[in-house]
């Protein structure tokens, strides 16, 4: 029997907005890698050095910093560009304009994914499968990748430790985002860890205690709609 976890995960901020992107290897070394938003050479270097090879990549959302180094990451790797979901082209069809406005440090590329995502659709890596749930708010077109074997989602700019996503940002929605976050992630458990897009990890359950944004209390207190 095989007594290795079914995935392996290592949480790498990269670039100065020190986005997580999560290197994800299955048992047999494929590895997924989630939201690349650029030092390329860093990624590829960090999953050599997990043993494994990039079959994947996975984009929650089109933003700059979770996005930029994944036309490159696939031109290196051969792997194919799944996610975000169609509404997300939005942004992807601007990261060359947005980075050059920003001054970002790394010189992105427009993405066109080779498979779009909807909700319910899954995603593979080796013998895992992955949940995805659609959950706009923070961008139009933004997806969570969620292992149910392992309790454990990978939630982009949805939800922080103690905070939420943007939705300043254009096609952002304040509504949007909070029914994203109490319809599609409550609802799979207390229990569940995940991995943001910056910052520490936390659980569902937690935030739902503690988050002053978007916890049970907090939605209480809010004026009804």
């Amino acid at each position: 029997m095989n007594s290795a976890p079914p995935i392996q995960v290592k949480i790498v901020p990269v670039t100065a907005f020190q986005q997580n992107c999560s290197i994800i290897r299955a048992r047999n070394g494929d590895i997924a890698v989630v939201d690349p938003g650029g030092e390329v050479d860093r990624l590829m270097a960090e999953a050599e050095a997990m043993d494994g090879t990039i079959r994947k990549i996975w984009l929650t959302h089109g933003h700059l910093d979770h996005a930029s180094g994944a036309v490159e990451l696939k031109a290196r790797t051969g792997a194919p560009i799944e996610g975000a979901h169609p509404e997300e082209a939005f942004w992807l069809d601007q990261i060359e304009e947005v980075c050059a406005k920003y001054n970002f440090s790394e010189k992105g590329q427009n993405c066109v994914p080779d498979r779009w995502l909807q909700d319910g659709d899954t995603v593979t890596l080796g013998d895992e499968t992955f949940d995805v749930l659609f959950t706009p708010g923070h961008t139009p077109g933004h997806v969570v990748f969620y292992h149910p074997g392992v309790k454990l989602a990978f939630v982009g700019d949805v939800l922080f430790k103690g905070s939420i996503g943007r939705t300043d940002f254009p096609r952002g929605d304040h509504q949007t985002l909070i029914d994203s976050i109490t319809g599609k992630l409550w609802p799979l458990g207390n229990d569940v860890q995940f991995v943001p897009g910056h910052g520490p990890m936390s659980t569902f359950g937690a935030e739902r205690q503690t988050n002053p944004f978007v916890g049970d209390q907090a939605l209480a207190r809010a004026p009804s709609r």
